[in-house]
């Protein structure tokens, strides 16, 4: 009787535990989430790397973001995607092409307006590890997703606890590939040109793109 009651405290205690911890992420990446959204913009440049050791995929690239509310200007890879809050404009110079299409409204799409917000839901939380990367102290915060589905095994959220700001982002997925971005610079409400969100398209007509509408 005395073991079966040891067994039973230790299970509570450990359910306990788990559920002051996962309140305990919640609260952070809730901090997080209502500094991100109280900011009028926000510009973000980061590291970005994919490995895959089965398949041996190792590839490191950079690129930047700006966000203001729902729209945003993507440059990675060469290429620079313009969403104005109706359309996604994406420029290809190297093909030179322009497509345009609606905006994507599937829920687990992460587009660069949502990459700083996107663990608000369908995720679990668990307290992971606590680093300090170059003096500075970083809190890992582990999503694992509800969706069963999901391609994605789990995703280790970096955050810096004197700014709460995103600083790394690890993502592991159910084939082995890891994903890791790393933000370098992280600047907020700078100087905005009121034409950055929009798209000239005769701009890119006169240069001879050709323009795809999907």
């Amino acid at each position: 009787m005395k073991i079966k009651l040891s067994i039973i405290l230790l299970v509570l205690s450990t359910s306990v535990s788990m559920a002051q911890n996962s309140a305990k992420a919640k609260t952070l990446l809730d901090e997080v989430y209502n500094k991100v959204k109280s900011y009028d913009n926000i510009f973000v440049d980061f590291k970005y790397s994919l490995n895959n050791e089965e398949a041996n995929i190792n590839t490191e690239t950079r690129g930047d973001v700006t966000m203001q509310g729902d729209k945003y200007l993507f440059n990675y890879l060469g290429s620079k995607q313009i969403y104005d809050g109706k359309k996604v404009y994406t420029v290809v110079p190297e093909n030179e092409e322009v497509t345009i299409e609606e905006k994507l409204d599937d829920e687990n799409t992460i587009t660069p307006s949502k990459m700083l917000t996107f663990y608000k839901q369908g995720h679990n939380y668990d307290w992971d590890i606590l680093q300090n990367i170059q003096g500075r102290k970083i809190q890992f915060v582990k999503l694992t997703p509800i969706d069963t589905n999901s391609e994605i095994k789990s995703i280790l959220l970096g955050i810096d606890v004197e700014t709460k700001h995103i600083y790394k982002l690890i993502e592991t997925g159910k084939n082995g590939t890891k994903t890791t971005i790393t933000v370098n610079s992280f600047k907020i409400d700078q100087p905005l040109s009121k034409t950055l969100f929009t798209f000239d398209e005769n701009k890119y007509k006169n240069d001879g793109y050709y323009i795809i509408r999907n």
